[in-house]
């Protein structure tokens, strides 16, 4: 099969389109033959190797121990292992599996879903990682309720646009932060109202929020705080500073260890990858509350350009792999 590899880490210029033999699953695995994969700031931190505790996780100390990139997928079953009681050869599925910059990939049974009915493959190759983390920021740790004023700074990227979406369909009013260029797009999803934050502060106005879900990375506790009524919420889900041992996740740490002396909830957490959840999601997607966004398709051969464009900042939405 053709895959996208890489034997050490670094900037795209590593990554080579090869011919490869086909991955073999274990018991609780299935063989997809994948129609499309999703680009995300995940798949940009494995292949940098960054930050490195990403190396002590598991993914390979020196060199990346799995040659093949990509996580987000969506294609057809080809073959199940003997444990998986969920999924048969022929089923449309889409999830989180491993090496899917390939004609095929392993998948844990558990951490796929049946394809939205209503979806292409390229667009439900974009949904799982980007929309749990969506999803469980805004439901589980940010516990969004009707009504309650939503502010989602990064509301024009991969989670973002999830999360302005999914905060509509639990009723809140959502605000959502910017640049000029996808003001827009992120009205158009939604948004009760857009700010621009090459002009405007989101911490300086008079308006205040229950819950922040901050995916940009780069506002002050302080800031964030400002911007939060007083018993408010704030969820961070990201932080890219660029740091190679923390790459962000230092303002997380604050967070954590600010909360119990405050009156506001400040936290972080890491998403759960589960069918559970990306069943949800496909209920959401079905009945037309949530649709992904996507920006740009790039073939499997041109995988290296799609990750610098990821890197330039100027997607809109989602990137695909096709």
């Amino acid at each position: 099969m053709n895959a996208v590899v890489y034997s050490k880490y670094g900037n795209p210029d590593v990554l080579e389109l090869r011919e490869i033999g086909k991955p073999a699953i274990e018991d609780d695995e299935v063989l997809v033959r994948v129609h499309a994969a999703g680009v995300d700031r995940g798949v940009w931190h494995l292949m940098m190797g960054l930050p490195y505790p990403i190396r002590l996780a598991g993914y390979g100390l020196r060199a990346p121990k799995n040659p093949v990139l990509g996580m987000d997928v969506a294609g057809v079953v080809e073959t199940v292992g003997k444990n998986v009681t969920r999924f048969q050869s022929g089923d449309e599925v889409f999830g989180i599996g491993t090496g899917s910059y390939a004609d095929y990939a392993c998948a844990p049974e558990n951490k796929l879903a049946p394809k939205p009915a209503n979806l292409t493959f390229e667009q439900a190759a974009v949904v799982a990682i980007s929309g749990l983390t969506a999803l469980q920021g805004l439901r589980d740790h940010g516990q969004v309720e009707p009504g309650q004023k939503v502010l989602i700074i990064g509301a024009s990227g991969g989670v973002g646009t999830f999360a302005v979406q999914i905060a509509k369909a639990f009723d809140a009013h959502v605000t959502g932060v910017c640049s000029t260029a996808k003001m827009d797009m992120v009205q158009s999803i939604g948004a009760d109202h857009v700010i621009d934050y090459t002009r405007d502060d989101f911490a300086e106005g008079e308006q205040h929020y229950d819950l922040i879900l901050d995916i940009g990375g780069n506002s002050s506790l302080a800031r964030l705080r400002r911007a939060l009524v007083p018993q408010g919420t704030l969820v961070i889900v990201g932080g890219e500073t660029g740091g190679r041992w923390l790459g962000g996740i230092d303002r997380q740490l604050r967070a954590l260890v600010l909360s119990p002396f405050v009156s506001q909830k400040l936290g972080t957490f890491v998403s759960s990858e589960n069918h559970e959840d990306l069943i949800v999601l496909k209920d959401l997607i079905e009945s037309e509350k949530v649709t992904p966004v996507i920006d740009r398709t790039y073939p499997l051969a041109e995988v290296p350009e799609a990750i610098r464009y990821l890197e330039d900042g100027r997607a809109k939405g989602k990137i695909v792999i096709s």
